[in-house]
């Protein structure tokens, strides 16, 4: 056992800082969305930064493409739709809130894992399943209509997210042939396309923004995404789907302190309730499969 110590050790530091960053990245971005840069422009940019500096960094490694292509354009369009809904929720949501709705990714890894690695979970792990998607209930009820069911888009888009980051973990564990890097790339380069897509079928009035909020969109894609996203996917590739996903709760400890310190936003007692139950299904998701 002591000789699995340092191996371990790596990826759940990436994984923390990783997680720990993602917490507080809400900020400068609602920054950069006061200083005109919004909605799907403030996404372009971010995720062209890093991918300028991404590909630069990849070279000849992304020839592994080719040997999976399949698991690669997989990849591609999950992470690419789990990093553009997540900004677009975090920018315009209750900060809590959408973190609590976005991991739910654990009780979606679960059955993805089953379904596409093979990995069965017992049923003790399809139970804490029922207990993360009771909290989710709990969460979406709806005073007004009298059932759960997301409230405005912004839940969309964290349910969403976190959907699509679980199938993308799963795809990050099954390329194994792909450098990290190139499954790097592959998030950015998923992000830059869908939100180019996106752009020129919605037409959003192109923002005029001045040079710093321009130079500090960028700063914040090479600096910001270009490392969260590294140390991310260095940790998953490394770990089983299930224990990256409990581990990367720490983004939800990190993201509740830096709403309270830097936003007057509110989490109702339900809330409080139904993401507790979210946490602790998520956590025993993670132990009973491992």
């Amino acid at each position: 056992m002591p000789a699995n110590r340092p191996s371990a050790f790596l990826p759940i530091t990436s994984l923390l800082a990783g997680a720990a960053l993602w917490g507080l990245v809400w900020y400068p971005m609602r920054l950069l969305e006061a200083g005109g840069l919004r909605g799907l422009w403030l996404v372009l940019v971010l995720y062209a930064a890093a991918l300028a500096c991404g590909l630069a960094w990849a070279g000849p490694r992304l020839r592994g493409f080719s040997q999976l292509p399949g698991w690669s354009l997989l990849l591609m369009l999950s992470a690419g739709w789990t990093n553009l809904a997540f900004v677009l929720a975090i920018v315009d949501g209750n900060v809590l809130r959408v973190l609590l709705l976005f991991y739910l990714s654990p009780l979606w890894a679960v059955l993805f894992g089953w379904w596409l690695l093979g990995e069965r979970p017992s049923r003790a792990g399809l139970a804490s399943l029922v207990v993360a998607m009771s909290g989710a209930l709990l969460m979406l009820w709806n005073p007004t209509a009298g059932f759960p069911w997301p409230q405005d888009q912004t839940d969309w888009l964290a349910l969403s997210s976190g959907l699509a980051f679980a199938l993308s973990n799963v795809a990050v564990r099954k390329a194994t042939v792909l450098s990290i890097a190139a499954k790097s790339v592959a998030a950015w380069l998923g992000v830059v396309l869908m939100s180019t897509a996106l752009i020129a079928f919605v037409h959003p009035i192109a923002p005029a923004i001045e040079t710093p909020v321009a130079l500090g969109a960028v700063m914040l894609g090479v600096f910001g995404i270009f490392t969260m996203t590294a140390l991310v996917q260095y940790g998953v590739t490394h770990m089983p789907v299930h224990r990256s996903a409990v581990i990367l709760l720490f983004e939800l400890i990190v993201g509740a302190l830096s709403q309270q310190l830097l936003t007057d936003e509110i989490v109702t007692l339900r809330e409080w309730v139904g993401g507790g139950l979210i946490i602790v299904g998520a956590y025993l998701a993670a132990r009973v499969t491992e």
